[in-house]
């Protein structure tokens, strides 16, 4: 996988928990691999936003249609 160097800043806290907790040569690997689980975690939000978006736009078509189709539903089948 082709890589690309990023330089961004980050709590003095965070970087030395960062130190502290992964070996140097790791840092780069578990830096993407965070930022990829929350790259996931925002598009999976999104994606639920617009699920509900959806199936509230889509609840008043379904109360529609239960409404004109109630006395077929009520219909005695003998």
């Amino acid at each position: 996988m082709k890589t690309v160097k990023v330089n961004f800043t980050i709590p003095q806290d965070v970087a030395v928990a960062l130190k502290k907790q992964v070996k140097s040569r790791k840092r780069s690997s578990f830096v993407s691999d965070a930022v990829r689980a929350r790259l996931k975690e925002l598009e999976d939000e999104k994606l639920r936003l617009l699920l509900i978006k959806g199936y509230k736009a889509r609840a008043q078509e379904s109360v529609e249609i239960d409404t004109e189709w109630e006395p077929a539903t009520l219909e005695s089948w003998e």
